[in-house]
């Protein structure tokens, strides 16, 4: 049996995407309120997460209009299952709408180098007398 809350989220996302049939909404109560775990086929989750992130901070604000009403702390996670290979979700403590890998085995490239490698190229472009 689903609550109000995940009944809401589900009734939005599935007007959002192009596979309905694949929304699932999880939920689960903690110490911080309650968590509610979106999973969507992976062809929508663009569109769930929308351009850096603000369709999913949209969701996450009725959410928390939701959560005023009802009393309750609301947080909303996306999962990506893609091809079962990593988990990444998007949490409500990540505000840039990036996916975030939840493993902790490797360093996160967080393009640190590549930015450090162009400043140094363009540094050079500068001594250049032209």
């Amino acid at each position: 049996m689903s609550t109000i809350d995940q009944q809401f989220v589900e009734y939005i996302v599935k007007s959002l995407v192009g596979h309905p049939g694949d929304v699932s909404v999880e939920r689960q109560i903690d110490e911080k309120g309650v968590l509610l775990s979106l999973t969507v086929n992976p062809e929508d989750l663009g569109r769930v997460i929308g351009k850096r992130g603000v369709t999913a901070q949209s969701l996450r604000t009725l959410l928390r209009a939701l959560g005023t009403k009802n009393d309750a702390r609301y947080n909303l996670k996306i999962v990506n299952n893609d091809d079962q290979r990593e988990n990444y979700t998007i949490s409500s403590d990540n505000t840039s709408g990036e996916a975030v890998k939840n493993s902790t085995d490797e360093p996160v490239d967080n393009g640190y180098d590549y930015s450090k490698k162009t400043r140094e190229e363009l540094a050079e472009l500068d001594d250049l007398d032209i």
